[in-house]
């Protein structure tokens, strides 16, 4: 499990710092908590698919994607942290919070994304990451979105195998400072070396012409 790999790097730091860190973060938007970008004025689309680590690496090498939020959705709790998510103990999933730009790159896509980036025939689990909240999953947020979703998957030929959860977004919680752009900032972390980067790059070999051209 990833939680494994974090237990020497992150224990101390987040023993120390989360309750000042999650303070912190209660007091500005959650477009200030992980992005200095003005990203208000894209389309936004929710999707979990196990580590939000390697999600958010997925989506934001995608053209038209301005910003992936890691976060968390779809539990039945009113609040929803780090440590109560790994626990079990909300039901929500981690997440991602995917703004993009409609007139670059369509939901449909996102949903190519989504779909060719993971395995959604495995129940609860991706790789080496097991329980609930790596569970796949698309929390649509209207009903054209929840239509999109449907059609999509009954054009794949593993159709029957699907186990991607479909549920109405009820909220989105973004994830703790030290966990956006995980990947990215921590390159040399086992877990990521291990497993976040080869999903980003079989990812990206698999559909080169949907990356960002720095991504090239």
């Amino acid at each position: 499990m990833r939680n494994s790999f974090l237990l020497v790097i992150l224990s101390a730091f987040v023993f120390l710092s989360a309750d000042c860190a999650e303070k912190s973060i209660a007091q500005t938007s959650p477009v200030e908590k992980v992005s200095q970008k003005d990203i208000s004025k894209y389309s936004t689309a929710i999707f979990a698919s196990g580590c939000f680590w390697c999600v958010e690496a997925v989506f934001e090498s995608v053209e038209g994607v301005a910003e992936a939020v890691s976060g968390y959705a779809g539990g039945d709790a009113n609040d929803a942290n780090y440590k109560a998510v790994s626990a079990g103990i909300t039901d929500h999933a981690e997440a991602v919070e995917v703004y993009y730009d409609p007139s670059v790159i369509s939901y449909e896509t996102l949903l190519m994304v989504f779909f060719d980036s993971h395995n959604a025939t495995t129940l609860n689990r991706q790789g080496p990451d097991a329980g609930r909240q790596y569970r796949s999953a698309i929390f649509y947020k209207d009903e054209t979105e929840l239509a999109a979703a449907k059609k999509y998957i009954s054009q794949l030929s593993y159709k029957d195998e699907v186990t991607t959860e479909i549920a109405p977004l009820v909220r989105f919680f973004p994830a703790e400072a030290y966990h956006q752009n995980y990947e990215r900032n921590n390159p040399n972390q086992p877990y990521v070396r291990s497993v976040s980067v080869p999903r980003l790059k079989a990812f990206q070999a698999k559909h080169p012409a949907l990356l960002k051209k720095k991504e090239h």
